[in-house]
């Protein structure tokens, strides 16, 4: 049956199609019959107690350029949607947790909201990992210089980020030892201002820092290993990484049927997380990406997958 899917987005106007996971999602539910609404977290409200949208109708085509028609907006409740994909990239700021309570209200009035808004505000995609250390590397947060040091000390290669960044933005790689330790340290913590999240260097990183999509808890069977470029320290397709694809091992399934019970219970629909050697080191939840790529690999369709996922009956 054919439902009113609704796409909370950055602008479409800006994004790259042939790779964009989002735009993969649309493409899978316009083929599938489903009607298109799109809009921007400005487009989205709250009014006597309840969440308000203005939407417009959008037609996407699978090219290059001039990839989408806008109809007419129209405004009204959100309920008026059956589902609706919470697809904004960070950063995740107050803005994204006022567009959550939002969201949270068309849940209640019986929108299917995916990934649900608790979970979004609930998971950060750095911290979440450590509910998990047996499948993560050495993991420290804080916000405190000292405790960086001690911690580089013990490891001796660490590799530090902001709890709110994306695309390996801002990833910083110290050794001990390393002459600009301090200024690197000053930096990201905005002297002892901002909390980050500080890691064990894995040097498995060279032969791909892999990216595994699960849906509904279960994992698509080969993952998007991103090889980093010659002389960089990030593996990330936005920082200039080759993807391919690649099976996943038995230590990655492992890693997955970990976290697949939380993932569900939270109610984690479609999650991108990524894997480093024998490593988990983040769990991606607002906007993971990827699926163009595998999919391009494999022949198959992972946001058609997903897009089922979301609009077959719930049983019981």
């Amino acid at each position: 049956m054919a439902q009113n899917i609704a796409i909370l987005m950055d602008p479409i106007a800006g994004i790259k199609p042939w790779k964009d996971t989002t735009f993969a999602m649309m493409l899978a539910a316009q083929a599938r019959g489903h009607r298109l609404h799109y809009l921007e977290p400005a487009d989205l409200w709250i009014e006597e107690g309840r969440a308000a949208a203005r939407s417009r109708p959008i037609e996407v085509h699978d090219r290059r350029e001039d990839f989408f028609t806008l109809g007419e907006p129209v405004t009204g409740p959100a309920a008026r949607f059956d589902l609706l994909l919470m697809r904004k990239d960070p950063p995740f700021d107050l803005e994204y947790i006022y567009a959550t309570y939002a969201l949270e209200l068309a849940e209640r009035d019986g929108v299917r909201v995916s990934n649900r808004p608790q979970a979004l505000r609930d998971v950060n995609e750095k911290a979440f990992t450590v509910h998990f250390p047996q499948c993560c590397p050495p993991t420290l947060i804080t916000r405190d210089r000292g405790r960086i040091r001690a911690f580089l000390e013990a490891q001796g290669d660490i590799v530090v980020k902001p709890l709110d960044g994306m695309g390996g933005a801002s990833i910083f790689r110290v050794r001990e030892g390393d002459p600009n330790t301090s200024v690197i340290l000053e930096t990201i913590t905005e002297f002892d201002q901002r909390s980050v999240v500080a890691q064990r260097f894995l040097p498995e990183f060279t032969a791909g820092d892999k990216r595994i999509i699960l849906i509904g808890g279960e994992p698509y069977d080969h993952a998007l290993a991103r090889i980093p470029a010659a002389g960089e320290s990030r593996a990330n397709l936005a920082a200039g990484g080759r993807g391919e694809a690649v099976p996943l091992t038995e230590r990655d399934r492992w890693i997955c049927r970990e976290i697949a019970p939380e993932l569900k219970a939270r109610g984690l629909d479609f999650v991108g997380i990524d894997v480093i050697g024998d490593s988990l080191t983040e769990i991606n939840v607002t906007s993971p990406t990827g699926v163009r790529e595998l999919d391009a690999a494999g022949g198959v369709d992972l946001a058609g997958q997903y897009i089922d996922h979301l609009t077959r009956p719930i049983e019981g």
